[in-house]
């Protein structure tokens, strides 16, 4: 037995190196959940409790799965073939009864149990079937948890980013579904991921989280973990004060909780540390405890931990023979759980041992081993390592060869020495250039992976960049939108205000010019009876005509207020028709028939060429047939003006010409009016859909056309109406409407004021 803690001489080729810090820890961090803990389980009441309660069931339902499920739980520890038999039980039940919960329970319970196997791949397989059933209801619960148990396979397996991949793909599961518990072992298993990654600052920052975590739900196992994983990481920083307090701290706690699998993990990490402070006492007397530990619970896990532990304090005292014997076995045991990094030391040991003993071939062999499987040490240490190895192998080759030429040719010692010498020297050369040339190609390579990746992180700033310009532009586009509705809403609002304080005095204006007219007609008829001089009766008769062409002037006007007052209220009153399907080129034929008819009624001189581009087949839409046609009367109506006004200006010269068409796109069918007229001049263009805006003449215009159609389209139908123009040239107006157009009732609603004054 060994009974010194010692430092290791010098070896003659090849000096003895502490396996990295990092590589020891990830052995030892899940401990507490792969080794069965009695305290941790239920009372053997409880499961004679549990099984009385499923011989009760014999029914095959979901209550027995349940049961099934229960029972396996409470078993798991002090019996785990049980466990497994109960819950392979409960999956083929589910799965006769189409029990997606209990198969997807029962496969991730079965999971948990080929883990703690360390039957990695069948725990992986479960796991993934488990994740596949959790998925189809959308269970985050569920998921969180497999996914948590996936973390737990690749960290034991050494593969960290798959690890580190698993537990943010969890986290937000345990978020969404209020998981707690799950949520903390994520965090600690990012922690531990962290730390063997190199990103102390976030592993302690994370660590410490789930510790906070752990205690607020009073659990002291997941506290347990979190102490487990702080104090191994700060014995990789090799902060050795913290380091024993944490691992004291977890030993206590693992104690009390009668968790074996953490006092051995507990007990391992504190003969670590005190090996590397020169502590042998404490050292040996954690080592030996942690053995005794693992040989009473047959812990096949933490077996191979402890070997090599005791491998590296005999390599130290020079007894290679033990270190032999045990990293050996160890390694035997860590090609079977294929645990990467109890391979990677294991081999390292034996690399260091046979260097010891001279045996260079075995050193090389094993060494090419550690390479293998080594994921965390630099590059250029292996290539270090090696190099010695294969330099220490060859000058062990020649010498031998030198010492059996010189018993042989005595005479010719002087001129062997000196071929001995510059064959040694020609060695040396080679190695030099080799590493040379080792260096340089390792730069070359670090240098075009930087190169790579600065490329891609450029590709995605400028990918993320227009990403972001386009998003600035569509919101300010929708802002402009925005800014003109509510504008428009706001002009409505003053619309309707301003018709019902007009009309009642309107109406009296109108009232009282026609009865002015009539008493003025009553006034000349009882004048005619009176006797007056000829010269006062002219004179009244004149005054009293001009007072009857007043009120006539005043009748008229106010009743082409009326007109504007009814105009404005009927852009500010709700639609009253239904929507309907209907055929937009039928509609459109429709309208363009009537508003030509009208305005020629009005001009008799007036003539266009008219032509209409309807597209085939066109699909009927849910419209409001009467609100749609009155947009359509309105923009071919405009049109006509804007034909003939340039007419009027340029003669027989132009020849006027209206265009309609429609043409359906994937979103949308399309109404377009186009006409050869003037255009709109681009100072005013932004206004043309304002509520009383116009270009006409005063008194030719109420400026509401426009704006009444633009909420038809916008508010009533979901749609859009936008103009383009080009001054002297042309103008076209464009109306959307989407093919799932469902019109709204009213684009603005009529007060209850309006109602009660009869407007």
């Amino acid at each position: 037995m060994l009974t010194a803690y010692q430092p290791a001489r010098a070896s003659t080729y090849l000096p003895f190196v502490p396996a990295s810090m990092k590589h020891v820890v990830v052995l030892l961090l899940l401990s507490v959940i792969l080794l069965p803990q009695p305290a941790l389980g239920q009372t053997p009441a409880a499961a004679d409790s549990l099984r009385q309660l499923l011989r009760q069931q014999p029914r095959a339902d979901t209550v027995r799965v349940q049961r099934l499920l229960a029972l396996a739980h409470a078993v798991r520890i002090a019996d785990m073939p049980q466990a497994m038999q109960l819950n392979r039980q409960a999956l083929t039940l589910a799965r006769k009864l189409a029990n997606t919960d209990g198969q997807a329970e029962a496969l991730l319970a079965l999971s948990i149990l080929y883990r703690r196997q360390t039957n990695y791949d069948l725990a992986r397989r479960y796991a993934q079937q488990a994740q596949s059933l959790f998925a189809r209801p959308n269970d985050p619960e569920g998921l969180g948890r497999t996914w948590l148990q996936m973390s737990w396979i690749d960290l034991l397996q050494g593969n960290y980013p798959g690890a580190l991949s698993s537990a943010l793909k969890g986290l937000p599961l345990t978020e969404k579904s209020g998981d707690l518990l799950t949520r903390t072992r994520l965090q600690i298993n990012m922690g531990n991921i962290y730390s063997q990654l190199g990103d102390y600052t976030e592993a302690l920052s994370t660590l410490r989280a789930a510790l906070k975590n752990a205690r607020r739900l009073n659990d002291e196992q997941t506290v347990l973990m979190a102490l487990n994983g702080l104090g191994t990481t700060y014995q990789t920083l090799k902060n050795w004060p913290q380091a024993i307090a944490y691992h004291q701290r977890s030993l206590s706690l693992s104690k009390k909780l009668g968790n074996v699998g953490g006092e051995i993990s507990d007990e391992i990490n504190l003969a670590e540390v005190y090996g590397r402070q020169g502590n042998t006492t404490q050292a040996l007397a954690h080592g030996l405890r942690a053995r005794q530990l693992v040989r009473a619970t047959q812990d096949t896990y933490n077996l191979p931990s402890v070997e090599l532990m005791l491998a590296r304090a005999y390599l130290l005292a020079n007894q290679t023979d033990s270190v032999l014997a045990l990293a050996h076995h160890a390694l035997e045991l860590s090609q079977k759980s294929g645990s990467n990094v109890n391979i990677f030391m294991a081999s390292e040991l034996l690399a260091d041992a046979y260097g010891q003993r001279r045996d260079f071939e075995q050193a090389y062999r094993y060494r090419n081993l550690q390479i293998a499987y080594d994921d965390s040490l630099s590059g250029e240490d292996i290539q270090r390592r090696t190099s010695a190895l294969r330099y220490g192998y060859e000058l062990d080759r020649k010498k031998a060869q030198i010492d059996l030429l010189s018993k042989d040719r005595q005479l010719q010692k002087q001129k062997a020495e000196r071929q001995r010498q510059k064959f040694v020297g020609l060695l040396a050369g080679i190695a030099g250039l080799l590493l040379l040339a080792g260096l340089l190609l390792r730069n070359v390579f670090l240098k075009q992976r930087a190169n790579r990746q600065l490329k891609e992180k450029n590709l995605a700033i400028a990918a993320h960049r227009d990403d972001l310009d386009q998003a600035l532009t569509e919101l300010r586009a929708t802002q402009a939108q925005l800014v003109q509705h509510e504008k428009l809403a706001s002009l409505g609002q003053l619309t309707a205000g301003v018709a019902h304080e007009i009309q009642n005095p309107l109406n009296f204006i109108t009232n009282f010019s026609d009865l002015g007219v009539e008493l003025t007609t009553e006034l000349q008829e009882e004048l005619a009876k009176e006797k007056l001089s000829e010269r006062g009766r002219a004179t009244i008769e004149e005054l009293l005509h001009d007072l009857s062409h007043n009120q006539l002037s005043i009748h008229q006007h106010g009743r082409r207020a009326d007109r504007i007052v009814k105009s404005m209220l009927e852009h500010s009153r709700a639609s009253s028709g239904q929507p309907q399907s209907t055929d937009l080129n039928v509609l459109a034929e429709e309208c363009l028939r009537l508003a030509h008819y009208s305005y020629q009624a009005a001009n008799k001189d007036f003539k266009a060429t008219l032509t209409t581009e309807f597209a085939p087949q066109l699909p009927s839409l849910q419209v409001v047939p009467q609100d749609l046609s009155r947009v359509l009367i309105n923009l071919l109506t405009n049109a006509f003006y804007a034909v003939a006004e340039k007419r009027r200006q340029l003669g027989e010269a132009y020849q006027p010409e209206i265009t309609i068409r429609t043409q359906e796109t994937e979103k949308d069918v399309r109404i377009v009016i186009r006409d050869n007229g003037n255009g709109i001049p681009a100072e005013v263009r932004q206004r043309i859909f304002e509520p009383f805006f116009t270009t006409k003449p005063t008194g030719e215009g109420t400026g509401l056309g426009l704006s009444l159609s633009y909420d038809i389209i916008t508010k009533g139908h979901r749609g859009t109406l936008s103009v383009e123009t080009k001054e002297g040239e042309y103008t076209e107006f464009t109306i959307c409407l989407p093919l799932a157009v469902a019109p709204q009732r009213a684009a603005r609603t009529a007060t209850p004021e309006m109602t009660k004054a009869g407007v």
